[in-house]
């Protein structure tokens, strides 16, 4: 199989920024409404809606072009994800921790409680979207955020979701989907899981994408009166209003990041796939759909029987070439993704 890198197309860029950082070709018009949704004093749900929708079809447009990158896109996002995670579960562990408890683990051993977290929104990231509200996936997916429920609980939660699905409301999928995990006290980071799963399998998508996870504040409430929403929960707060917009907009701005992380991603992987038929090395083309496929890959991984010297030296004649980085910033147990 020969990689070919596919046609450049035009890009804009972010204001202030340079024409090295591109984004995809999103309305100036939604940027301004996005960000002006951040301040929620005086509107209505359906204006906040109407931005998170307009947000979510620039999205779906990204998602429907399927791009050879797109594995590393979902893979990238999950990480956000975990870090938001497991700040707020009050970790000391960022991006490049959780990295190195998953990747730099043998295969069999224990990843830590970071790494599970990492491995929840990886799996919400690389498993069918329809696979993801299955019992057995909400029990492994509780498990790895640190919730482990009995098989009845399981089951409750599993027909709860399928009822909410089948509302067909797509503002109360996000409020119900928190509201639910709120309501069994398993924590907004598997509502926001459980939203995003509900939102992909609603528009069709292959897989699901991590939005909701990582927004660092799901708030609520207007002006200086914003509240998280487990606080608002519990204070009986109307999730049909104050919740509903403050989630909607954590929403927008979710999308709009994914956009322009796809965007970026884009360009380098159009990057890598122009040097692709340059390498000599006889697995190069497995390494270069490895790459694209992952956040990130170590440089003694298992790739079609390629020595560990081996891989190194292709990863560092890619990093010479500007198609890959190198992620870790250390000598030894290097990590290189796009």
């Amino acid at each position: 199989m020969i990689l070919r890198p596919k046609p450049s197309r035009p890009r804009g860029t972010l204001p202030g920024a340079g024409a090295a950082s591109p984004v995809a070709a999103v309305p100036m018009w939604l940027r301004r409404a996005v960000l002006d949704a951040q301040s929620l004093a005086g509107k209505d749900v359906e204006d906040v809606a109407l931005t998170a929708g307009a947000a979510i079809c620039a999205l779906d447009a990204v998602v429907r072009r399927q791009e050879r990158g797109a594995g590393a896109w979902r893979q990238r996002l999950a990480l956000v994800a975990a870090a938001v995670t497991a700040k707020q579960a009050g970790r000391v562990e960022d991006e490049a921790a959780l990295r190195d408890a998953v990747l730099l683990t043998r295969p069999g051993d224990n990843v830590g409680p970071a790494g599970h977290l990492l491995l929840a929104w990886r799996r919400l990231a690389s498993r069918p979207a329809e696979e993801l509200l299955t019992e057995p996936s909400i029990a492994r997916v509780l498990e790895d955020l640190g919730h482990a429920q009995d098989d009845e609980a399981v089951s409750d939660l599993a027909n709860e979701l399928r009822q909410l699905a089948a509302s067909g409301r797509a503002v109360g999928l996000i409020t119900g989907a928190i509201a639910i995990a709120e309501r069994r006290g398993l924590g907004r980071a598997l509502g926001a899981w459980l939203a995003d799963a509900l939102l992909a399998q609603r528009l069709g998508w292959t897989h699901a994408i991590p939005l909701l996870g990582g927004e660092a504040a799901l708030a609520v409430g207007t002006g200086r009166a914003r509240r998280p929403v487990t606080a608002a929960l519990a204070a009986g707060a109307e999730m049909e209003s104050d919740g509903a917009k403050g989630l909607l907009a954590a929403q927008a701005r979710a999308a709009l990041r994914a956009v322009d992380l796809s965007a970026d991603l884009e360009r380098r992987a159009d990057r890598l796939l122009a040097v692709a038929p340059k390498l000599r090395a006889k697995a190069a083309n497995m390494v270069v759909e490895r790459v694209l496929f992952d956040d990130a890959v170590v440089a003694s991984a298992k790739i079609a029987g390629m020595s560990d010297r081996g891989l190194r030296r292709l990863f560092d004649r890619l990093v010479e070439f500007g198609a890959v980085r190198e992620l870790s910033g250390r000598p030894t147990f290097r990590i290189y993704g796009l």
